[in-house]
């Protein structure tokens, strides 16, 4: 994806951003969802999602039904139903970017052809972006307020860094 320097987004936009439950909750407990918004501009969830997050969200992330329920109750065999309800959407949205964290979910996405980023990795396209200074602190956050990230993060962060 290319990345526009000047707005900070995405220069592509006709990508379509939907998100799992685990970012939100993740940034929101840091007091940093902004970010999503900052990067994205909006993004879509599912009502599944929404339960699972439990509170209200923001004006600019849309709720947005899955059209194939069937499709949902397959995938719950599998994964949990936040997932299985964005990668349901992401498979019937033409040019999605699918957030999602948890690694059976992921790979089940990238499976199934979807194109898909985590929070860590939304957290450095942020941090190259510009769009947050300091990603130590955020990284630091996430860990203490309980957020799994990769066992890998240390090595990332400090290849981003050179």
């Amino acid at each position: 994806m290319m990345w526009n320097w000047k707005s900070k987004t995405p220069s592509n936009p006709d990508k379509i951003v939907i998100s799992d439950t685990a970012c939100l909750i993740g940034l929101a407990n840091i007091g940093q969802i902004k970010i999503l918004q900052e990067m994205y501009g909006s993004i879509i969830v599912t009502p599944e999602v929404i339960k699972e997050y439990g509170t209200m969200l923001p004006e600019w992330i849309v709720v947005k039904e899955v059209p194939d329920l069937k499709r949902i109750t397959v995938f719950n065999k599998f994964i949990g139903p936040g997932e299985s309800s964005v990668i349901s959407l992401a498979l019937e949205t033409e040019n999605s970017l699918l957030i999602i964290d948890d690694r059976r979910a992921r790979q089940f996405a990238l499976d199934l052809g979807l194109d898909i980023i985590g929070t860590l990795g939304l957290l450095i396209r942020a941090y190259e972006n510009g769009i947050i200074p300091d990603i130590d602190s955020i990284i630091i956050k996430l860990r203490d307020s309980g957020f799994r990230l990769p066992t890998n993060t240390d090595v990332l962060i400090k290849a981003i860094k050179k």
